[in-house]
């Protein structure tokens, strides 16, 4: 089987394609271009060089969230867009765990971040061992203090991944020695991961009108305005 994967939750925007579990092919792009001008045409470029047609793709995977809302979607919108047609099942990917999976083959603590803005990242915890990626904490909008306090005992090294990495670890660099950056290539969100995320979850494919963003903030947002009418 053929899965298509696509991710523009953050800054880059990337696409990938995959054969029985194999990468054939993927495209990156960390540009200030929108996502709506850069997607589909790498998406184009990249059938193209594989000799893929839309009807061969057997399934499609995106970052589903958090992550920006207009490039979750974006993104969103393009899959269905490409899996309509054909009624190709989907699989909506956390973005965090794309990320953690980035690291697919490291021993550590995957400790994935995303700039949430207002002092806060997106962020969860994965298990890295035995070339497994097994998540430890759920998906959640944190201040940097809280994700400092999931950190302690944890199995280290402690891995930072994504565009969170950098605020993360300037301000938990003193607290945790232990913090390591992953590797350049392997910073950022990337289509191969949402790929690899969604074969490790094939049961949750799903038709295309079933995809939804998760957006994390805005639960927090309607949580906090009826907690705060509830006080008047």
């Amino acid at each position: 089987m053929k899965l298509f994967a696509l991710d523009c939750a953050a800054t880059a925007a990337s696409v990938a394609l995959f054969e029985e579990g194999r990468l054939l092919g993927e495209r990156f792009l960390h540009v200030p271009q929108t996502h709506s001008v850069t997607l589909l045409p790498m998406a184009e470029e990249l059938l193209k060089a594989t000799g893929t047609a839309p009807a061969d793709i057997g399934c499609y995977a995106v970052s589903r969230g958090p992550g920006s809302f207009t490039g979750l979607r974006i993104g969103i919108a393009a899959v269905k867009g490409l899996a309509f047609p054909h009624d190709t099942p989907c699989i909506g990917v956390s973005t965090l765990e794309a990320l953690a999976y980035n690291l697919l083959g490291f021993e550590g603590t995957a400790v994935a971040v995303m700039d949430a803005r207002c002092n806060q990242v997106y962020t969860a915890l994965f298990s890295l061992k035995d070339g497994r990626v097994t998540r430890l904490t759920e998906d959640a909008a944190l201040p940097l203090p809280e994700l400092s306090r999931l950190l302690a005992g944890q199995e280290g090294p402690h891995f930072l991944v994504g565009d969170g990495a950098s605020v993360t670890f300037a301000a938990l660099k003193e607290e945790h020695p232990g913090l390591r950056f992953a590797p350049a290539p392997l910073l950022y969100e990337r289509a191969s991961g949402v790929g690899m995320a969604a074969l490790a979850h094939p049961e949750d494919a799903q038709p295309p009108a079933a995809l939804l963003p998760s957006y994390l903030r805005p639960v927090h947002a309607m949580t906090l305005a009826e907690r705060q009418k509830k006080e008047r």
